[in-house]
């Protein structure tokens, strides 16, 4: 797996049959950072085997932790003193990274994290975070490219964010649940990720209330525990083989979830003509006919998500009349617009509209991923395509999904995994 690999998907394939989701990448990472916040050993399983997982065990070890990856578990032991800087070399690969500011501030009192780096699909400042820890107490500065925090011991505090983002969410989560006092995070993510870090926490000791609601109250404590934990399913992964069923005209079961997370994505794969049925844990989606054109607009939780605009644009590229779907998250996310449009897709952006007019047919050709979604959204439209799709810079996509070719191969489709020819390599 390079940076120059290559998938190869054949079009015409209709995805049929059964794919397990493990964990969710946009969660185990940030159980990861949790951890920091107990000496001893947590174990964490139902963790994907990802590019990102493997970047966050390095960020651990270099602030002082043994971390081991184990089939489906992390493993890591957590010092008793901790170091607390975060180099820009991986943390410039891994925006998530920057989610160990809040926890090493509430164990080591000071901290200096390199400015992340992660996804080109829009600003994403971290202002609130650093806003949020002012207002319990600690001194913030920038230097060289590094945030640094101080603050001997912090102390609860109400903070009101202005936008609900799921970092600063977290990260002011994990710093309270140490602080002195009693926080109170109002506007704050509802996410299922949020509830997850929060289950972890609290059964590591923490008081916390109100996980999936938009005000989150924490009453600190002196120390937590160690413990195990299993991740929450991704809803993201899950999501994809939702729209890819629908895409295809196909019939496939997703285990591994649970589908409230998806209540939104799943109702518009139902308005475009898929039958759609659920249980506790899995969900399948059957699409006999052409999809019909479904207008999508991203929220955060528990609207539709942005991770799966490159999804929806899919569907829409295919269904039958015109979808406008609109961007509320990321001013970048349509950067891969222009690839899906290489694929012969009758899109046409406004700011952060875009007006999709489906075609019958897509038509291969080569592509590049230009973040995790849009990789594998251009993939899943490969599948609609007459011929061969390649798609290149596919360590985006190894990035969020652990298994995608096989995955791919399990469901019926013709797909291969190879080194780009030279005349691709990207200087």
């Amino acid at each position: 797996m390079t940076d120059v690999d290559v998938i190869r998907v054949m079009g015409g394939a209709r995805l049929a049959g059964d794919v397990s989701v493990v964990g969710a990448k946009n969660s185990a990472l940030k159980l990861m950072a949790a951890a920091l916040l107990a000496t001893g050993r947590s174990v964490l399983t139902n963790v994907p085997r990802i590019t990102d997982i493997a970047i966050m065990a390095e960020v651990l070890r270099r602030l002082g932790c043994e971390v081991e990856q184990d089939e489906d578990r992390v493993i890591i032991d957590v010092p008793e003193r901790l170091g607390t800087e975060a180099d820009y070399d991986l943390v410039r690969r891994l925006r998530a990274s920057i989610c160990v500011l809040g926890p090493l501030l509430a164990r080591c009192g000071h901290v200096r994290v390199a400015h992340p780096g992660g996804d080109a699909i829009g600003s994403r400042g971290l202002d609130m975070h650093v806003e949020g820890l002012r207002r319990m107490g600690a001194d913030i500065s920038g230097e060289h490219g590094f945030v640094i925090a101080t603050a001997p011991k912090l102390h609860g505090a109400t903070i009101w964010l202005d936008f609900p983002s799921v970092g600063a969410t977290e990260n002011l989560l994990m710093a309270a649940v140490l602080a002195n006092g009693r926080t109170e995070i109002d506007n704050a993510a509802r996410e299922p990720e949020i509830v997850d870090i929060c289950r972890m926490l609290t059964d590591m000791g923490a008081e916390i209330s109100g996980a999936g609601s938009s005000r989150l109250v924490v009453d600190g404590v002196a120390s937590l525990n160690p413990v195990e934990h299993r991740t929450v399913g991704d809803r993201i992964v899950a999501g994809t083989w939702a729209f890819a069923a629908a895409m295809t005209r196909g019939d496939v079961t997703v285990h591994g979830i649970d589908p409230g997370f998806l209540e939104i994505a799943l109702d518009k794969v139902a308005t475009a003509g898929g039958q759609v049925d659920t249980a506790a844990d899995s969900f399948r989606v059957r699409m006999a006919d052409r999809p019909r054109a479904v207008d999508v607009v991203t929220l955060p939780f528990p609207g539709f998500a942005t991770d799966l605009l490159p999804m929806a644009v899919g569907l829409a590229s295919v269904s039958e009349g015109s979808s406008l779907v609109t961007e509320n998250i990321f001013d970048g996310r349509f950067m891969f617009i222009n690839e899906m449009s290489r694929l012969g897709a009758d899109i046409r952006t406004d700011g952060h509209h875009a007006v999709v007019r489906g075609v019958e047919r897509l038509s291969g050709a080569p592509v590049t991923a230009t973040d995790i979604r849009a990789g594998a959204g251009l993939a899943i439209a490969g599948l609609c395509a007459d011929g061969v799709t390649e798609i290149r810079h596919v360590h985006h996509i190894d990035r969020g999904y652990p298994s995608f070719e096989s995955d791919l191969r399990g469901l019926g489709v013709e797909v291969e995994r190879a080194a780009a020819p030279p005349d691709q390599f990207d200087f």
